[in-house]
């Protein structure tokens, strides 16, 4: 078999159960996901490396833990320069590399290494998120609107121009639609090479209610305005009304786009369907974080959302389909698997020795095609949270009172939760049932892993923090001194 071409999607804040094969939610409304889960692989017990855009997409793309990099929260994020990327890999195997979407590894500027043109993308169309508050407006970009919306409108509503490769450009439109027709002409050029192609939309990142004229009158919703700097309103006090609990028929708005995002997803498969290349095209979906309850997306049965270390903050849809590969037959694979594993996984399946790279992501082929479980351990950390996984075994260690904890708490009405807590995630994906004080001796184990790993990173600094935590924590719990952890 000649090499696969690769379609590697990626969504923004998708909730775990909002798919339509899942039956959470008879409004939901998700037939080419369904397609993909029915003709492909899906993994119910995947997961991304951070809880938050930045520091997620940059392991996706590096296929190393963020850490490593210094990357845990929102003001220390940044693109992993040092790392060698998937698309340069892919470049260098003899593909042809093409992304279109949302960028956003850090407060990213024209020209970074960031930039996809700078990493490995041949053909590039996208929008620095890093730039505009971590989005993009769902309908304006253009040098108009910068000025209409104003110096601090234009940041906070995202409207700043697009960029082709190293050049702006301007769009008015429905921005979900240009990247499917963007990423459908790119898969259809034939120049006898195989293609890596990343689709990363802004979909369905708030603020869902930048629809089409034509489909908010279609679906019965109302026209509502962006926050303007002139009205007098703080952006504080208007980006509270426009999320959850607040906004007026949000999730109708939230179920509209991923409907919108799907649509486009629907066509790049049937492109591929009528190219006849489907069979050895490998496509890959999953979405960058936790499902964000602010935007009224649904992470059932999983507790938490974005911004936490619950499973509902880094558990997400994860599918794939390669039907020449073995990666098919609509099974579910219930191993875990991380994000980081794409890396090694894809480049693996296109003939790449993955043998000595140097990158925490592993090769997850006989997961996908058999259930042949590859990991057993998979660590999280935000630097006033973490989280190791082991097994069917998770420990939370979370300051409440850290001031990134008030911040997600007061601003996006997230709850990170505080102290220490152990849960049996295979049993309890809830996270409803704290076992610290029946298994102290797990929750040890398991601090010790973390603590290992986190010295392995380079980050040991964060280590005596943690560990008095975990100390008192177990004390509580138990009745009694805990052995010293760390």
């Amino acid at each position: 078999m000649t090499a696969p071409n690769i379609l590697l999607i990626l969504s923004d804040d998708h909730g775990y159960a909002d798919r339509g094969i899942l039956g959470h939610d008879p409004e939901v409304r998700t037939p080419a996901l369904d397609r993909l889960a029915t003709e492909g692989i899906s993994c119910s017990d995947a997961y991304v490396a951070a809880p938050i855009c930045n520091p997620s997409r940059g392991a996706l793309i590096s296929g190393t833990h963020p850490a490593r990099w210094g990357s845990t929260w929102f003001l220390d994020t940044r693109f992993p320069d040092e790392r060698t990327t998937l698309a340069e890999r892919f470049r260098e195997h003899g593909y042809r590399t093409g992304y279109f979407g949302k960028v956003h590894y850090g407060q990213d500027e024209p020209g970074d290494r960031a930039c996809p043109p700078e990493h490995g993308f041949d053909v590039s169309y996208y929008g620095l998120a890093g730039r505009q508050q971590g989005r993009l407006h769902y309908l304006r970009h253009t040098k108009d609107a910068v000025d209409e919306y104003g110096p601090e409108g234009n940041w906070r509503m995202a409207v700043q121009p697009m960029f082709e490769g190293r050049d702006e450009v301007e769009l008015e439109g429905f921005l979900t639609a240009e990247l499917g027709r963007r990423t459908q002409e790119f898969i259809s050029d034939d120049d006898g090479a195989p293609f890596f192609a990343m689709l990363a939309f802004n979909a369905v990142h708030n603020f869902c209610w930048q629809l089409p004229p034509e489909e908010l009158e279609r679906r019965g919703l109302p026209v509502r305005d962006d926050w303007d700097e002139s009205s007098g309103v703080t952006y504080a006090d208007w980006y509270d009304g426009a999320i959850s609990p607040h906004l007026e028929r949000g999730r109708e708005y939230y179920l509209a786009q991923l409907e919108l995002m799907d649509r486009e997803i629907g066509a790049l498969l049937d492109r591929l369907e009528d190219r006849g290349i489907a069979e050895n095209t490998i496509v890959v979906y999953l979405t960058d974080n936790g499902g964000s309850t602010c935007n009224y997306g649904s992470n059932a049965p999983l507790s938490g959302t974005k911004y936490t270390l619950a499973e509902g903050g880094v558990r997400v849809p994860f599918l794939l389909r390669w039907p020449g590969g073995g990666w098919s037959g609509g099974g579910t694979r219930d191993g875990i698997i991380s994000s980081m594993d794409l890396y090694p996984t894809l480049l693996a399946a296109a003939g790449y020795d993955v043998a000595a790279l140097d990158i925490d992501g592993v090769d997850q082929a006989g997961q996908l095609r058999s259930g042949v479980r590859t990991r057993d351990e998979l660590h999280w950390e935000c630097g006033f949270q973490a989280a190791v996984r082991n097994g069917d075994l998770k420990l939370r260690v979370t300051h409440g009172d850290d001031p990134n904890a008030r911040g997600i708490r007061v601003v996006e009405h997230t709850d990170p939760g505080d102290g220490v807590q152990l849960f049996d995630v295979r049993s309890d994906p809830s996270e409803s049932h704290d076992l610290l004080g029946a298994r102290p001796d797990d929750a040890i184990r398991l601090w010790d892993l973390h603590a290992a790993w986190l010295a392995q990173v380079g980050r040991d600094d964060l280590i005596d923090r943690y560990a008095e935590r975990v100390r008192s924590a177990l004390a509580g719990a138990t009745g009694r001194p805990a052995s010293s952890p760390g």
